[in-house]
């Protein structure tokens, strides 16, 4: 059976997600900017946010993470579908 995980993997081998830095961890998430169309080109998104597998990865409000050299601040984390995936909303420092 292929878990999120597996998914997560494939996509990071496609060059489909962004290194994530907590700590001394490294994580590949989808992260979304607030200038990225979302919607096929409808709208924009509004914040800052990152997804990723919860075997990997476990945020909480007020966690610090880097992306791309710059530090971000956890303000909110969801748990999506059956748990395996979370989305994080995110401030930039």
């Amino acid at each position: 059976m292929v878990g999120m995980a597996d998914l997560y993997d494939a996509a990071a081998r496609a060059g489909l997600l962004t290194p994530v830095k907590v700590g001394t961890l490294i994580v590949e998430c989808g992260f979304r900017a607030p200038a990225e169309t979302v919607l096929d080109g409808l709208a924009l998104s509004r914040d800052y946010e990152i997804e990723f597998p919860t075997e990997r990865l476990l945020l909480v409000v007020g966690d610090t993470v880097e992306i791309a050299g710059h530090l971000y601040r956890v303000r909110e984390v969801i748990a999506l579908r059956d748990g395996s995936e979370c989305r994080a909303r995110l401030a930039r420092l």
